[in-house]
């Protein structure tokens, strides 16, 4: 692409562009914020008016075909990121779509033939990749602060959301939009994370609860992974559990030492050895998906797109699918 700002449309303008992407897409320097989309064409509108956005529209197609938007950011629920970014994809307009990728893995495959098919480039928001706190943590590990990396241990512990107790639930915690519960919206971002310092995961075995009864899917995962170097992870999500517990910990162990961080909180890096204890505060960029997203755009101005995290984005998909598969078949016997 010849301009030097990549010209994107979002659709899908919802709660979560509104602060955490969809402002890095008219204020990051290779960027510009040209459409948005929603259903709901009165909140498109509001939300155009607001965020200073040229036009709205209330079909996704009308902006995919826009002449005017080079690039598309899908940020609707993950029970329609497979057609619309095919869709785009067969358009020529490149995609950055949120995760998780898609409602399973057989749809993360069809998207990654069509970017091959149409020779256009596919993204997945899984942002952490980019933010400075885990490039932290993955330079510590390259440089082997702690030594060899042997074990993972991965706690995700929340008490419930207000919305949790509704009649009506959120859409996270319906099935069929967004392929599983908690664990899919959340623990994808973890599993991603697993994959981004470890590499590929050659086993995992799980067990697979609902301890709390507020709802259907899944809100309890135990899993153990194997990864291809040799590495071992023990995880546990509980997203129901009983207050005021609540944990987000990475704890790496090394032959020399240890390393902790954590996913959502951000706490600050903590590097122990038998010598020494180095302590890294770095915190949240103030638009989270901002340094990703800049690094997207810049690659299409750049035409220096590779595959490499899609295919990881997809890896996700699969684990998670394959994780909760037993949960869900006993669940419809």
């Amino acid at each position: 692409m010849e301009n030097k700002r990549i010209h994107w449309g979002i659709i899908g303008c919802g709660d979560v562009t509104e602060k955490k992407s969809g402002p890095a897409f008219y204020t990051l320097p290779n960027t510009a914020l040209t459409a948005v989309m929603r259903r709901d064409g009165v909140k498109a509108a509001d939300y155009a008016k607001r965020h200073h956005v040229q036009k709205w529209y209330d079909n996704a197609s009308s902006l995919i075909n826009d002449p005017e938007v080079e690039a598309v950011y899908i940020a609707t629920p993950p029970d329609s990121h497979a057609q619309l970014t095919i869709e785009a994809l067969k358009k020529g307009k490149p995609v950055y779509v949120e995760k998780p990728m898609a409602l399973n893995y057989g749809q993360c495959i069809k998207m990654i033939e069509a970017s091959a098919l149409y020779k256009t480039p596919l993204y997945v928001a899984y942002y952490r990749r980019e933010q400075p706190y885990f490039l932290k943590v993955k330079e510590l590990l390259q440089n082997q602060a702690i030594g060899q990396v042997k074990h993972v241990s991965l706690s995700l512990i929340r008490t419930p959301l207000p919305d949790d107790y509704n009649k009506e639930k959120p859409w996270r915690l319906d099935v069929n939009k967004a392929g599983g519960g908690y664990f899919a919206d959340m623990g994808s971002h973890q599993l991603d994370m697993l994959l981004f310092l470890f590499g590929p995961i050659s086993s995992h075995r799980s067990l697979v609860l609902n301890k709390g009864g507020l709802y259907d899917p899944e809100d309890y995962v135990n899993a153990i992974f194997q990864f291809e170097s040799g590495v071992t992870a023990q995880a546990i999500w509980y997203f129901a559990a009983p207050s005021p517990a609540s944990e987000d910990c990475i704890e790496i162990i090394g032959t020399k030492g240890t390393l902790k961080f954590s996913i959502f909180d951000m706490t600050p890096i903590v590097v122990k050895t038998e010598t020494e204890e180095q302590v890294y505060d770095i915190g949240k960029p103030a638009i989270v998906e901002a340094p990703m997203i800049e690094k997207v755009s810049e690659e299409l101005l750049k035409g220096q797109y590779t595959a490499e995290a899609l295919h990881d984005a997809a890896e996700v998909t699969r684990l998670i699918e394959e994780i909760l598969s037993p949960y869900y078949n006993k669940a419809t016997l």
